[in-house]
């Protein structure tokens, strides 16, 4: 198969930053609970995990662009039901 190591890679790649999500979440709710009780040091790490939460969504979706131009456009393409430009067919919708 063509685009299997293009696949493999993406697929790595969001599994990866699935993965990181979860961990920022899991420490967001114990920073929160902490901060709860009257931590303020906790709450200023919520905040700071809000903002590499930010970070990890820009790499999902902005990093997205830079993986694109990594990946075989055949394999986009059939992602895409084979409509695209390699195949110069028009997507119907």
């Amino acid at each position: 198969m063509d685009g299997a190591p293009d696949q493999i890679i993406a697929s790595q790649r969001s599994r990866w930053l699935d993965e990181l999500t979860d961990a920022i979440s899991h420490a967001q709710r114990l920073a929160w609970s902490i901060g709860a009780a009257g931590g303020k040091e906790a709450r200023q790490l919520y905040a700071r995990l809000e903002a590499v939460r930010s970070e990890v969504e820009s790499l999902r979706f902005d990093g997205w662009v830079a993986v694109r131009k990594e990946i075989d456009p055949k394999w986009l393409e059939r992602l895409l039901d084979g409509c695209g430009p390699v195949s110069e067919e028009a997507c119907s919708e």
